[in-house]
């Protein structure tokens, strides 16, 4: 599992740019409806090839951050 820290506090915009360079940058990719929960966190799920990508906007550990079963830099290089 990779782990990807892109901002130490939680942040709506961040959120929303990280999911478009993903989108953008990532290619076969399979979105899942966004989940949101009550303290306004939100987590957006995408597969890639079988393999999970997940961008956390966590309210409760206040980051923004990816989960991802590949490794990402090769999209972003």
């Amino acid at each position: 599992m990779f782990n990807y820290t892109i901002c130490n506090m939680a942040d709506d915009d961040v959120f929303e740019k990280q999911c478009q360079a993903i989108e953008k940058k990532v290619h076969p990719l399979d979105k899942e409806s966004i989940l949101n929960d009550v303290d306004g966190s939100c987590i957006q799920t995408y597969h890639h090839n079988g393999n999970k990508i997940v961008i956390h906007n966590d309210y409760a550990v206040d980051a923004v951050y990816i989960e991802s079963e590949i490794g990402l830099e090769e999209f972003f290089n």
